[in-house]
């Protein structure tokens, strides 16, 4: 187990967190790798009631991919191989058989808002924004996380959000079922997730898998649809010019 990923287990309830908070909690695909294989290992633990998914720090969830890493990535055939890993990551985190909570810590940007989404649910701090901002570097999703969001907030508004590519701040991401929760000003984000998770506790393992099965069975036939038509336009706008001279761009705007 890597220090980027901590690991807990407080009573039922597990706990990752994302341990970059010098990077914003940047997602490096050994990181990605390593909340798959989390998720992964405890998935059959029957004293396990729910996950949750935050960040360290306040400043950010977690502030998409690690573009120091993915700036090597250029040919269509590596662009690929990157995107299945990170989309077989969320994955796990799609099909852990009980709720899995996003508690965002800070705003979940670009591949952060794409891990958000993966999760079941949602708990916002009050300056938690999620921000698709991927049009804003001249590519689309990678890992799933525009069927996510589709299938959260329906087709108009998904398509919105991604082409705007806009920063949503938590009290309109609650009004449009992007998150479930936010937080009360100035309350500690450990108190708001003790409270959300409190009505989820009081059930069995059963009840919580059988409550799931249904809803993760229907998001495993969207993205096995999906999945393809979103994988091959996130690999023809990663390789095309566009993208690299936006990067350049925002390289030197920093």
């Amino acid at each position: 187990m890597s220090s980027e990923l901590i690991v807990e287990r407080h009573g039922a309830v597990l706990h990752l967190t994302l341990n970059r908070p010098e990077r914003r909690n940047a997602l490096a695909l050994a990181l990605l790798d390593e909340i798959g294989a989390t998720l992964a290992n405890h998935a059959t633990d029957p004293g396990i009631l729910c996950a949750v998914i935050t960040g360290a720090g306040d400043r950010c969830f977690a502030a998409g991919g690690d573009l120091q890493e993915l700036d090597a990535i250029r040919s269509d055939n590596d662009t690929r191989a990157m995107s299945r890993r990170g989309r077989a990551a969320l994955d796990q985190v799609r099909a852990f058989p009980v709720p899995v909570i996003a508690a965002l810590n800070g705003p979940a940007l670009g591949g952060g808002a794409e891990l958000a989404l993966a999760c079941d649910l949602r708990i916002a701090a009050p300056h938690a924004e999620i921000g698709f901002l991927q049009a804003q570097l001249g590519v689309t999703t990678a890992w799933g996380g525009g069927i996510d969001l589709a299938l959260t907030v329906g087709d108009r508004s998904a398509l919105r959000i991604l082409a705007t590519a806009a920063r949503i701040a938590p009290g309109r991401a609650l009004e449009i079922g992007l998150v479930d929760w936010v937080c009360a000003p100035g309350q500690d984000l450990d108190a708001c997730i003790e409270a959300f998770l409190d009505p989820y506790l009081c059930r069995s393992r059963a009840v919580l898998e059988g409550c799931k099965a249904p809803v993760a069975a229907a998001r495993r036939r969207a993205h096995a649809e999906l999945a393809p038509v979103e994988e091959e336009r996130f690999i023809a706008s990663w390789t095309s010019e566009a993208h690299w001279t936006a990067v350049a761009t925002l390289r030197k705007g920093a």
